[in-house]
């Protein structure tokens, strides 16, 4: 078990590391504590990266069935401690505790999913002479830097792990620093069920993260966060040739189109843009709706708004938790008065409440132009900005005008809308009368500044192992 002083794991040893730098971890619903942390040195990030390198050969050759059952054992002792582990991440970010729980059953859920995966990944034959054998065989790549964010900690976790040691990979694991308890807790439990090295685990900010992505033994760096971070992670890998799969910032809009249901479109707006307190990668970000409906579903949307129970994440009858802290709510604020002062009119929310911690409420934002920060860049939080439009083709030219490409929704009745929007914009995820949802198994890639490559899904594995054509003369002279 981990000492609690100890934050960082390599080849199966909880130690405090060789730096003297720590950060404090608050309670965003109370500001109240919640412990100190040791910050990783690159020293540290280089012995972390050691383990996991000793450890490579021997896991790349344990058999896939063998690694499947070590990937269920770890799931049974995620889902043993799921709700210990769930009341981490809602103390950590605020999180409601059935959305915190719901993503630790994902955890557990995706861990499964990689180990009945996992063995069934190969490669195929090929048809060569009668004298000769040829196929192609799946390799692991070797040692997987997972960079992981804060606002879903451990399904994201869990996904990217999972992957990378069902195709025979060592992982070196940073947690985001907002929410270091959560991955100690995680890594802890699924590490218990693996061989030492396999799971290794540093902590820290970007100087942490920047060693571990440049790291020379990295040979994939998977990384789930912002698009500046995402930005650096590529020029740093690209010096040591690491391949990196990023999913990163996204602006993903909403087009509500004329002669559907305002109230019920609006409703679809609101988990959109305020579920999580706005904190999810694929949250609703701008909003464009057709002239014939926008002010029932402005109305609508503003009541909904208004009448969220903002409270702490433990509160079971919270609908809309904190922010992950302060600073992330200045953020947020900045973006929603910089849009006023633009001329955007509030219509609920907008102002940061009295007391401690650190809530913003539901905000809906009208008249807001595309010139508008709020509707070019992430804000990732409870906010939802409106714009009025005069036509459907006029709301699909303005949701595509975006440098990302993360995912994008479209509420209609008419079909012929609704296969335009799919073939036209220009995002990894189009959804149809639905903000989320989807059939399990799915995987899609981002576009432009929201990163590339599979995050999750079968082809996931695919992103984890490299192929190796052999071919093999059976008679020779």
């Amino acid at each position: 078990m981990r000492p609690r002083d100890r934050w960082m794991l390599a080849g199966g040893r909880w130690s405090q590391g060789t730096g003297e730098d720590v950060f404090s971890v608050d309670d965003p619903a109370t500001g109240e504590p919640l412990g100190v942390v040791a910050v990783s040195t690159p020293a540290d990030v280089d012995t972390a990266m050691g383990a996991a390198c000793d450890a490579a050969p021997g896991w790349a050759a344990t058999p896939a069935a063998e690694r499947g059952a070590a990937l269920r054992a770890a799931a049974r002792a995620v889902e043993e401690r799921m709700d210990e582990l769930a009341a981490l991440v809602t103390a950590e970010m605020g999180k409601p505790s059935g959305d915190a729980l719901g993503g630790v059953e994902a955890g557990i859920g995706t861990l499964r999913q990689y180990a009945e995966l996992g063995p069934l990944h190969g490669g195929r034959s090929l048809l060569g002479g009668w004298d000769a054998a040829d196929f192609m065989v799946r390799e692991p790549r070797g040692v997987v830097a997972v960079i992981t964010p804060w606002n879903d900690p451990v399904a994201i976790a869990c996904g990217l792990i999972g992957a990378a040691v069902a195709t025979g990979n060592t992982v070196v694991h940073k947690p985001s620093e907002r929410t270091p308890h959560t991955g100690a807790m995680l890594a802890e439990l699924i590490a218990g069920s693996l061989p030492d090295g396999v799971l290794n685990m540093v902590v820290g900010d970007g100087e942490a993260g920047e060693a571990l992505a440049g790291h020379p033994d990295a040979d994939v760096v998977a990384h789930v966060g912002s698009t500046a971070a995402g930005y650096r992670i590529s020029e740093l890998a690209l010096r040591t040739g690491a391949k990196t799969l990023l999913e990163n910032g996204g602006s993903d809009p909403l087009i509500v189109d004329a002669g559907v249901d305002p109230s019920w479109a609006a409703g679809q707006a609101a988990i959109g843009c305020f579920a999580n307190a706005g904190q999810i990668c694929t949250s609703v970000e701008r909003v464009y709706v057709h002239e014939d409906v926008s002010e029932a579903f402005l109305g609508a949307l503003a009541e909904r708004a208004r009448t969220m129970r903002m409270g702490p994440g433990a509160d079971v009858s919270t609908e809309l938790g904190p922010l992950v802290d302060e600073r992330h709510r200045t953020h947020v604020h900045q973006h929603v008065e910089k849009a006023i002062a633009d001329g955007a009119r509030p219509l609920a929310g907008a102002e940061i409440p009295p007391g401690p911690g650190a809530f913003y409420p539901a905000t809906v934002l009208a008249g807001c132009t595309d010139h508008m920060p709020i509707m070019a860049e992430e804000v990732f939080g409870p906010v939802a900005p409106v714009r009025t439009v005069a036509s459907f083709d006029q709301a699909l030219d303005a949701a595509r005008r975006s440098r990302y490409g993360l995912a994008a929704t479209v509420l209609t009745r008419d079909m012929a809308h609704a296969q335009a929007a799919w073939r036209t914009l220009n995002a990894g995820t189009v959804k149809v009368n639905a903000v989320f949802g989807g059939a399990p198994g799915g995987a899609a890639t981002p576009r432009r500044a929201s990163g590339h490559g599979f995050g999750y899904g079968p082809e996931l594995l695919d992103e984890m192992t490299v192929v190796k054509a052999v071919h093999v003369q059976t008679v020779i002279p």
